[in-house]
């Protein structure tokens, strides 16, 4: 059955249909008396021409791994999200949740939110966050069809965004990006309303978009918005273009409304009840709030049935395929790891032990990849132009590019944040394990990407080297001081900070065995050396931290992470000397240390004994370690440029003066 035969055998237009998205809409802002009904009611053509003519879904199975992906990019606009997955038939949004928009454990958030509801792709409503994710689910979709072939694997990804969306910075990093690799599936559809929260976007914009986007490699289109012939004759041009597109959509915020229509008034607050019931006469709709007429509603529910045989169908293919690709293409989606991994990290633990380097955990870091790589084929890396520095690329990867989707490492150019959501984007897909690299002080420009991963509890693995005043010679721009504490605030973000190559595996392995958390991990440029001697069996950083150095005596205790650990193990040999007992702890991951139990916590720091911390970064949040009567060492402001020896000298982050703060607490005389 087509679109058109599903509506025309009840007689509803087009305009009934859409009508219906406004209503709810607007409905749900009033009572929530908070919202944005403008966006949801200006794009409400556009978005029924999509689902009834092009969206390819299946609300009945709402999994499924070749459906279209639809993000709502401008993410206030929630209510037109929830209206077309109720409207549709996706069981996890009810008309219950759209009168609860807004409110206290409702699925229907202020801005969509993933896992709160099938059909929701991404959590939206940081503005360009949702434009870069579709980027990554482009990528996604490439690679896959490319690994698995067009028979399982064969959608879209369609985006709305806003003039806000397309003002960010990252929109230009991820549209760059996505013309680059020619990502041809992806098709954006920009409410091109003119308006912002402040007024006409005339106050802050004068660049004509679609001249950027073409100078980006896109395919651009101008068109009515409100024009049901108009949209479906782009979005069928936009299918079958060689490059990403670009469709911008002139419409009028909050549509219908008689004095807030075009007006900034009705961008982010309820629209009124007498405003309300002029809409209802402009658009000649005449039913109360939240009343769906039952033919408008049978309607819409026959479209989302649209694709019951688009789904049979690719289960038909999926069954006929050979047992071993099925599994293959089964467990890249899983997300589980294939047999061998751990033996294989395992392995590399023993050879550690055995050769016992000296080198900087980025290296070591390169060591893990290169044993994981070939066995972990869903692992897609790549690095923000710092491949050689962030050592990211591991030797069989080749690149992913426009002429090879099937590569698994991508260059990502200059463009962290952008990178970072466009992981996102690859996670959310499914298929991919993505990792990417940067320098440590660059998670700045990457920060709100991270925190979205953190909040969607995705596994995307921030590779993020050169991660102290230990570089060097770059000095305090590239020198991260504040950023580990920035990080750790953070909930739901592992940050490793590994103190050897022994400590960098068991990092990775703990990384890529934690499926619903994303993970930093924080990794040296300079040489550090092997302080685990031995393979253990166990994965000691596996509780955040432990006793590296023991004293059941000790009046001393020291907690290092990454690069101070060694440090530490000096300071400790040379308390020894003077008569003084003392342990160290290795602290790679606050988080993971902060939930194991009490008692294992006092038994790895001491419980009587002077507490004294070592990082070369800022001392904030130390003080839940050492009490109130510890010592931090470490950073108190920027860096400088010089030698890395030099600087922890003129920063007093030496072993000598660990002696020194721990003989005073004692008491005991130099």
């Amino acid at each position: 059955m087509t679109a058109q035969a599903a509506v025309s055998k009840t007689n509803v237009s087009h305009q009934d249909m859409a009508n219906a998205i406004r209503a709810l809409a607007m409905d749900a802002v009033e009572a929530a008396q908070s919202g944005h009904p403008g966006m949801p009611m200006g794009m409400a053509d556009v978005a029924t021409v999509l689902f009834t003519q092009f969206l390819k879904y299946d609300p009945a199975h709402p999994a499924w791994p070749d459906r279209d992906r639809f993000i709502l990019s401008a993410g206030h606009g929630s209510m037109l999200l929830y209206a077309m997955l109720y409207l549709t038939g996706y069981g996890d949004i009810t008309l219950e949740d759209i009168k609860n928009f807004r409110q206290w454990g409702a699925k229907t958030a202020g801005h969509p939110e993933f896992g709160h509801a099938a059909g929701i792709e991404t959590t939206t409503g940081p503005l360009g966050q949702g434009i870069a994710n579709a980027v990554g689910m482009a990528i996604a979709e490439a690679h896959l069809a490319a690994r698995f072939g067009k028979e399982l694997v064969d959608h879209h990804t369609y985006v709305i965004a806003g003039d806000g969306c397309l003002m960010e910075g990252i929109s230009q990093e991820a549209i760059s990006l996505a013309g680059h690799l020619k990502l041809n599936k992806l098709i954006v559809l920009f409410d091109d309303n003119g308006i912002s929260i402040d007024g006409p976007t005339s106050l802050s914009i004068t660049e004509d978009t679609l001249k950027r986007f073409d100078a980006s490699g896109w395919k651009t289109m101008r068109i009515n918005g409100h024009d049901p012939f108009a949209i479906t004759t782009a979005l069928s041009q936009a299918k079958a273009s060689d490059k990403p597109t670009l469709i911008a959509c002139k419409t009028t915020i909050a549509y219908g409304a008689p004095t807030k229509a075009g007006s900034e008034k009705s961008h982010g607050s309820p629209l009124g009840a007498g405003e309300i019931e002029g809409t209802r006469k402009n658009l000649n709709w005449p039913h109360k709030a939240f009343e769906i007429p039952e033919e408008v509603l049978h309607a819409w529910r026959d479209i989302g049935h649209l694709h019951d045989k688009d789904y049979a169908a690719w289960k038909k293919r999926f069954d006929k395929y050979e047992q071993e690709h099925q599994d293959e293409y089964t467990h890249a989606l899983s997300g589980d790891l294939p047999k061998g991994w751990e033996k294989a990290v395992a392995e590399l633990k023993a050879k550690i032990a055995v050769e016992k380097p000296s080198k900087a955990t980025r290296n070591a870091s390169q060591d893990v990849l290169e044993v994981l790589s070939p066995i972990m084929t869903e692992l897609v890396g790549g690095s923000a132009d710092l491949t050689g520095s962030n050592n990211t690329r591991a030797k069989g990867q080749e690149p992913l590019t426009a002429q090879n989707y099937a590569g698994r490492y991508i260059y990502y150019g200059i463009r962290e944040h952008g990178m970072a959501a466009a992981m996102n984007g690859m996670a959310l897909h499914g298929g991919v394990i993505p990792y990417g690299g940067t320098f440590l002080v660059f998670t700045d420009y990457c920060r709100p990407s991270i925190r979205l991963s953190a909040l969607m509890k995705q596994r995307v693995i921030y590779v993020m080297t050169h991660d102290s005043i230990g570089l060097g010679e770059d000095g305090p721009t590239h020198q991260p001081v504040e950023h580990l504490a920035s990080l750790r605030a953070i909930p739901n973000l592992l940050v490793f900070r590994p103190a050897d190559a022994m400590e960098t595996a068991e990092c990775w392995e703990l990384a890529i065995s934690t499926p619903d958390a994303p993970s930093i991990l924080a990794l040296s440029r300079q040489a550090l050396p092997t302080l685990r001697q031995e393979a253990t069996k166990e994965n000691l950083c596996a509780k955040g931290g432990y006793l590296l150095v023991e004293n059941k005596k000790a009046k001393v205790t020291l907690i290092a992470t990454g690069s101070e650990v060694s440090l530490a193990v000096e300071a400790a040999k040379q308390l020894e000397t003077k008569g003084i007992p003392t342990s160290v702890v290795s602290l790679p991951c606050w988080e993971l240390f902060d939930a194991q139990t009490p008692e294992y916590r006092t038994k790895v720091l001491g419980k009587d004994t002077v507490k004294i911390a070592i990082e070369a970064a800022i001392g904030f949040g130390w003080e839940k370690y050492t009490g109130a009567g510890g010592v931090f060492i470490g950073m108190e402001g920027f860096g400088a440029s010089a030698p890395a020896k030099e600087l922890y000298k003129r920063f007093g982050i030496t072993a000598e003066r660990v002696v020194e703060e721990a003989m005073k607490k004692l008491g005991v005389l130099l």
